[in-house]
């Protein structure tokens, strides 16, 4: 391309400074908004591989027990007799600090001396000295913790420390530091390290191991080490790879990261339609230019590889920009990935964004990729116009309207394929997240169509309602479709997203609250603070249900034992339940006879599945079920499905008696209690908190007060989706903004006229807000058949496939409302600028030809 074309196209450029902000604006925010959640998501995923591999260490097999722990003498039978070597015990469990806002630790109980093959932080590293081993081995509660932990916690060498486990209390004391460094200091940043002896008595778990690390060879002679050992193994143990629980606890998280993901793609495509409105614009604008260019000899080529290369430099500035913004968006949206990680999966504490270059890279990429795609219909529209055509502004408008009949055909046709693919019989996320944004854009290509219409027979009321202004608006918007019509799909897909949302939220929210106040049957609950971290280590103590049944007011108790059953394949979250025939109501059966599988459960040891652990392991009334256990794998029947919302991996319900058979632990968690109708709840609450008053810490809460903390949590885990929703938002407000600017200045000429002829500027305002307040109501109008199939999709299909849930579908006439209004805002929002500004200008300047 000559120096002459690439001036010639600059100086065309210059005149229009805000369409390319608001095209930059637009690259920008939906590349932030990817880059943020992808950096959110690592950062808390990296946050917990770095401290799970700091505890693993070189370990490369473990030998775990049952829910209360692995004896230790099997750790010293297989290392005096079978000379298993090198070989580690290991007691871990979580701890809190009731002096620091019961900030969560984790308490490391190690054999110094079996320790150097496995981990070399309690040696000491660099110039510190040397880990005070003898009393760490000799002084009672004596533990040692990386430097940087113990600055942050005010802690020193010989200080001691108030400690809760569970429901007891107890005292530790620093006996020294250590300098972690790298990933160690991070991976160590909440661990306490102690003595086996100290770990278990603190932990409660005497004469117990958590596990027993080994280091294995690798090859044919690890298969046969590994085969050789576990003859020596009892049947309550069972050997895994050291990282089995990583990566389980990785997978957990995997579909709630997919769908955040997925939702940020949404504001990359919102922008994406905005470089497709941006490059048209520009193109329209130098319709004249490129017409006397291509008339002059220049080639199609040259113009397509011109409009590329300005759409590139848009990208490459859109896009980097929008890394830099989508770091600094990503240590916000960090807070809220890892509350939702603490709330529904595992406790994590993340202080700083850690960027990444895989992800800074797929931003950059992304961005470059959906600008240029956005790109290529425009140039190639813009270089196979002959040049004569190009001069007339008539032409192109007609061609506009061949264009979105074209676009109405297609857009019908990847609907329905749209929706076909999503009634397909699969459990793939990623297939239903394609077929839901080819329904989304199959929507958005008939839009320009569908809004035509409207506007063609809204025309009548308008003209009666508002005389010939009315007229002139809505003629306005359908004879500027080539301006006009990408700008509408654009608003009405992040309206229909807001609205489809919005609904899956509030029917997912209503389906928890019923179930919450179905499953609550109980009137009060007795349980330990932060039992749910660590189920095994948070008993109760049994002489509680003594006193509790014994207190006046009180009918009947149920017991409940919260256990994860860890194996090769992952975690099993399970709960060993002594119902009482009130709390039977409290399960809601969505597979399996209800009386059969009561009997099944209660008089021959089958267990209940709740319907995500049903759907995640294709599970159904009469398959089997095989668990490990102390007795060895054990295989149970399944008597029925319930519908449950308290874990998106599914829980397995077992009877307490059954539980008690195969596992040697006879802990109990909770308490439900059941009152006399005519009692007081608060008053008996506070009788059976100072009755029960014990050593122990427990919480006594009402069925109601767990209700409203469970809603809060379930608003909380859905804080980051809001906020990814406004985003989106805020990337279509610049698009409709970009589009009203752009007609606007397109209708210079007729405003010019208008004025001439004697329309007064307020006519000319009100003129210019009313076609930009109606392009918002048709837009809502169009938003809402498309929200409500996205809600559809969303929670028939992806929330099913992503998490096992089935939910009701409630369509809520405040959210509906909420879209068309946020729609016509938007709309007259964007258009308040443009309005001012056409109405200011002088009649003889707007019809001063170029």
């Amino acid at each position: 391309m000559t120096p002459v074309l690439w001036r010639a196209n600059w100086r065309s450029l210059r005149r229009h400074p805000w369409q390319i902000a608001l095209a930059l604006l637009g690259i920008a925010l939906g590349v932030a908004v990817v880059v943020a959640i992808d950096l959110a998501n690592s950062s808390a995923n990296r946050a917990f591989t770095v401290a799970t591999e700091s505890v693993t260490g070189r370990a490369t097999h473990r030998i775990i027990g049952g829910p209360d722990g692995l004896p230790e003498e099997i750790y010293l039978r297989l290392r005096l007799n079978h000379g298993i070597f090198p070989s580690a015990p290991v007691v871990e469990g979580s701890i809190y600090l009731p002096d620091n806002n019961d900030q969560p630790l984790r308490l490391l109980g190690i054999d110094p001396f079996a320790e150097p093959p496995f981990r070399d932080y309690s040696s000491g590293t660099g110039t510190d000295p040397k880990v005070d081993i003898p009393a760490l081995l000799t002084k009672p509660g004596a533990v040692i913790l990386e430097q940087a932990t113990a600055q942050r916690l005010g802690l020193q060498q010989g200080d001691q420390f108030a400690i809760r486990v569970g429901a007891h209390h107890a005292q530790l004391t620093v006996t020294s530091t250590f300098q972690g460094e790298g990933l160690a200091q991070e991976g160590l940043a909440n661990v306490l390290i102690a003595d086996i002896a100290t770990a278990q008595e603190t932990l409660g778990l005497l004469g117990k191991l958590s596990h027993i690390d080994l280091i294995l060879s690798t090859g044919e002679a690890g298969v046969a080490q590994q085969e050789q050992l576990k003859k020596h193994l009892p049947p309550e143990t069972e050997l895994i790879e050291a990282d089995a629980r990583s990566r389980a606890v990785t997978e957990m998280t995997h579909a709630f990261q997919l769908n955040l993901t997925a939702l940020s793609f949404l504001a990359l495509l919102i922008g994406s339609f905005i470089v497709y409105n941006t490059v048209t614009f520009l193109w329209l604008q130098r319709r004249r230019l490129i017409g006397l260019l291509r008339a002059l000899g220049v080639a199609r080529k040259q113009i397509f590889l011109l409009l590329l290369a300005e759409a590139l430099g848009f990208g490459v500035v859109g896009s980097v920009a929008g890394v830099f913004l989508g770091i600094g968006l990503g240590e916000f949206l960090l807070g809220l990935v890892s509350q939702t990680f603490n709330d529904l999966y595992f406790a994590v504490q993340v202080r700083d964004v850690s960027p990444s270059m895989e992800s800074l890279t797929k931003g950059l990429v992304l961005g470059l990729g959906a600008t240029l795609a956005a790109t290529v219909v425009p140039a190639r529209e813009a270089t196979h116009t002959p040049p004569g055509t190009a001069l007339h502004r008539s032409s192109l408008e007609h061609q506009a309207r061949r264009w979105s009949k074209r676009a109405a055909l297609t857009g019908g046709g990847v609907l329905i394929t749209g929706v076909l693919v999503l009634l397909l019989p699969s459990k793939s996320i990623g297939l239903g997240f394609v077929s839901l944004t080819a329904l989304q854009i199959g929507c958005a290509l008939l839009v320009p169509t569908l809004g035509t219409l409207l506007l063609i027979l809204a025309q009548p009321l308008l003209r009666r309602s508002f005389g010939i202004l009315g007229q002139l608006a809505t003629r306005g918007i359908v004879a500027s479709l080539s301006r006009t019509g990408v700008a509408m799909a654009a608003l009405t897909l992040a309206i229909s997203a807001t609205v489809g949302i919005g609904i899956m939220i509030d029917s997912f929210r209503l389906s928890v609250s019923q179930w919450l106040t179905t499953t609550l049957q109980a009137d009060l609950y007795v349980s330990i603070p932060g039992a749910n971290s660590d189920p095994a280590h948070s008993s109760l103590d049994l002489s509680l249900m003594e006193r509790i049944t014994a207190t006046p007011g009180v009918t009947a108790i149920s017991t409940t034992r919260w256990v994860r059953i860890e194996d090769k394949d992952g975690l099993t979250n399970m709960v060993a339940f002594a119902p009482v025939p009130q709390s039977l109501a409290g399960f809601q059966f969505t597979s399996g006879n209800p009386e059969k599988a009561w009997q099944a459960f209660a008089h021959e040891g089958a267990v209940l599945v709740s319907e995500p652990y049903a759907y995640h392991h294709q599970l159904s009334p009469g398959s089997s079920l095989r668990l490990r256990t102390d007795q060895g794998q054990q295989s149970f029947l399944v008597a029925g499905v319930y519908l449950s919302y308290g874990s998106d991996r599914g829980v397995v319900t077992i009877h307490r008696d059954t539980y008690q058979r195969y596992w040697s632990d006879d802990g109990v968690s909770g308490i439900g209690i059941y009152a006399d109708p005519d009692v007081d709840l608060e008053i008996l609450r506070q009788t059976l908190l100072k009755r029960v008053n014990s050593n122990q810490q427990i919480q006594i809460r009402t069925n109601r007060s767990i209700r409203e903390l469970s809603l809060q949590i379930f608003d909380r885990s859905f804080a980051i989706t809001e906020v990814v929703r406004l985003l989106a938002g805020l990337v279509a407000f610049a698009g409709i903004f970009s589009a009203l600017m752009a007609l606007q200045l397109e209708r210079t000429r007729e405003f010019g006229i208008l004025r001439a002829m004697g329309l007064l500027p307020r006519q000319l305002r009100g003129l210019v807000t009313g076609q930009t307040g109606l392009i918002g109501l048709v837009c809502g109008l169009l938003a809402l058949p498309l929200g409500l199939l996205s809600a559809l999709g969303l929670i028939y299909v992806i929330n099913r496939r992503s998490f096992g849930w089935s939910m009701g579908f409630t369509i809520s006439p405040e959210i509906l409302l909420q879209g068309i209004l946020l729609a016509v805002t938007a709309a007259v929002l964007a258009g308040i600028y443009p309005a001012w500004r056409m109405a200011h200008t002088p009649p003889a300047e707007g019809l001063r030809e170029e």
